[in-house]
């Protein structure tokens, strides 16, 4: 184990954001943390967990120890008759974790193609696009305990998986409650990918590709094609323009909540849920209150999607976060509805 001092975070923010962590350890594995934890001064440090930072906003330099996470590795764990089990470490690129999937003739992680950020982020974020979560392909994971320096094994319940949510966003009120967040670091991930395989084609981009192709049958593929075809079109590539992907939920409301809105505007585009409730998207209330393309400093609204709030170049986090906040306040006050942002500032 080695701590870097004084590191450059621009290149570990999605944002690309200019700023530094103070201290900063690469954590390869299970025992990088335990060494760490024999350091009497690193051990009590408050800590910061950093995986791909697609889904932060930095706003000054980083005082806690910063974990970075680099566990890698890639693993097909059990191929039985009705799924198989497939295994990634934290530090992986989830996009390139979804092709090694279908380069190994694995379907059902294409919905979640070019989503940014690790394998790690990914449980943490219940990352989902295209009617897929990762809570319908998750299996289990391991992770190690910050303070005790043990391992253990989570399977979907004990995640506590919701909306972009999980236990590893909270922190435990009090002794017995199970809240994760800075408490565990995730060192593996297991995915299950049922057999037979089914398309999910629900979402309206999915169903145009369909129209166009005319192929109603696609492979996993031809999924994954479509997928990086819609986001390209939509979403910049941070590696271009710096961005967190989608920075607000897409908020739920009532029916009648629903109803109310409609009544004023027609054109709202809203999905009936499962539950009952409807959610409402976000990047349409936005581009209704007349933010898209906009800018607050140098940080923007993206042209494409008002759902996207990019750095312009040279944006510092406070821009980031003073331009989120006026469209916030924008979108209450048209229609009532709080916008939840999904990065953490930092």
């Amino acid at each position: 184990m080695f701590v870097e001092q004084n590191v450059p975070l621009q290149a570990h923010n999605s944002f690309g954001i200019v700023a530094k962590a103070r201290a900063l350890v690469r954590v390869g594995g299970e025992e990088d943390i335990l060494q760490l934890l024999e350091d009497p001064e690193l051990r009590d440090a408050p800590k910061f967990i950093l995986g791909g930072g697609s889904n932060i906003v930095i706003t000054g330099d980083v005082k806690p120890l910063v974990l970075k996470v680099e566990v890698m590795g890639r693993r097909i764990v059990d191929d039985g008759p009705r799924a198989t089990i497939v295994e990634a470490g934290a530090g992986e690129n989830w996009h390139d974790f979804v092709t090694y999937t279908l380069d190994e003739g694995l379907a059902g992680m294409e919905n979640l193609a070019m989503i940014p950020g690790t394998v790690g982020g990914a449980p943490v974020q219940n990352i989902g696009a295209y009617g897929i979560e990762l809570q319908d392909r998750f299996e289990s994971l391991d992770a190690i305990d910050l303070v005790t320096g043990q391992t253990f094994t989570l399977d979907a319940a004990q995640c506590a998986f919701g909306y972009r949510d999980s236990v590893f966003k909270h922190t435990a009120a009090k002794e017995g409650d199970f809240g994760l967040a800075g408490r565990a670091l995730i060192l593996r991930v297991r995915f299950r990918l049922p057999k037979p395989w089914k398309p999910v084609l629900g979402y309206l981009d999915l169903q145009r590709k369909v129209n166009e192709s005319g192929v109603t049958q696609p492979t996993a593929r031809q999924v994954y094609e479509w997928v990086c075809a819609v986001r390209t079109g939509k979403l910049p590539d941070p590696r271009v323009v710096g961005n967190a992907g989608s920075f607000f939920k897409n908020p739920t409301v009532t029916p009648e909540q629903c109803q109310d809105i409609i009544a004023r505007e027609p054109n709202i585009v809203h999905y009936p849920m499962p539950d009952g409730t409807v959610k409402l998207a976000a990047g349409w209330l936005i581009d209704a209150c007349g933010w898209k393309g906009k800018s607050v400093g140098n940080a923007g609204v993206y042209e494409k999607q008002a759902l996207v709030l990019v750095n312009r170049g040279g944006a510092t986090g406070g821009e980031v976060v003073t331009l989120a906040r006026a469209i916030q306040t924008s979108v209450y006050e048209r229609f009532g509805i709080r916008l939840e942002p999904e990065p953490v500032v930092v």
